[in-house]
Order: C-alpha cells, then structure tokens, then sequence
C-alpha cells in the first residue's frame, strides 16, 4: 500500500512533468497545453457518456431483481477513468482512455477485484432482496382509515346553519 501512495503522488507527477516536458519541446508549449485541454473535454464527455449507459444497466438490473455488480464496477471503474482524464498529463490520460475501452476497463477491474480478494483487503458479502415488483392490475391500497358513525355522516355533509 506504501508503494501505491508512492506511485500516486511521487512517481506519477514525476514522470508526468517529465512527458509533458517532451511533448513540449516536439510539438510546443502551447499546442501541449492545448492537447491537454482537449483530451480533459473529450475524456469527461466520454466518461459522461459511459456512465449513462452503465446507470441504465443498474437500473435494468434492479428492474429484474438482479443485484447489478457489474454495472457497479464498471461505474467505480468510469470514476476513476474520469479522475485520471481530468488530471493534467498525457500519462493519465492513457490510463484513463484505457478505462473508457468496455472490454478492457473489464478486464483491469476484474484483476484488480482478483488482486484485492487475494491480499484480503477486501471481503465481499452479498445480501440482496428484490422489491417485488407492482402489475399495473394491484388494486390495493394502503392507508388508515377510522369509522363514522352515520349520523355524523349527515352532519357533516349539510352546510352550517346560522
């Protein structure tokens, strides 16, 4: 774990510099500051667009009682595809455009889950019950009720009197 948080805040910007840097001196400062800009616009539109996607598949899942695990992961997966994209630098942005790639992001989440179940930094119990779901044809209401007498009924129905 102390290696990951190494990589991510020490190595990552390191090597991030390091490309951008390159990539400056080959094409110029700022059409590299620009390429930067449209790969955060076309990565978070993607993401965005991914996402609705894999929503309506949790939606469909939970329509047919079905917990929607993989829609889950997918959707962690998408989170962090659009932290990396957002995050200025050409590095990340890889790793974030091989998220947006379905069969790919599957892949990498399913190694990961594999990786995490190995160590035990994660466990998971499953516990899901459907909501039955309601036909058109129900005709039960729910609500409270209490009784009128029905001499009150009468009472109540004529207007005041004055």
């Amino acid at each position: 774990m102390a290696l990951l948080l190494f990589l991510a805040f020490v190595a990552v910007p390191i090597i991030e510099i390091t490309v951008i840097i390159k990539v400056g001196g080959l094409i110029g400062a700022w059409q590299t500051v620009g390429l930067i800009i449209l790969t955060a616009a076309v990565g978070s539109a993607l993401v965005r667009a991914q996402g609705f996607q894999v929503l309506a598949r949790a939606q469909q899942s939970l329509d047919q009682g079905e917990f929607p695990a993989a829609a889950l992961v997918d959707g962690l997966a998408l989170l962090v595809a659009g932290v990396l994209l957002l995050t200025p630098g050409f590095v990340t942005d890889f790793m974030g455009i091989a998220l947006l790639i379905p069969p790919l992001r599957r892949l990498i989440a399913g190694w990961v889950l594999r990786r995490m179940l190995l160590r035990g930094d994660m466990h998971i119990h499953a516990g899901f019950t459907a909501a039955r779901k309601h036909s058109p044809d129900d005709d039960v209401i729910k609500g409270e009720f209490h009784e009128i007498p029905p001499d009150e009924i009468s009472d109540r129905r004529d207007p005041p009197r004055r």
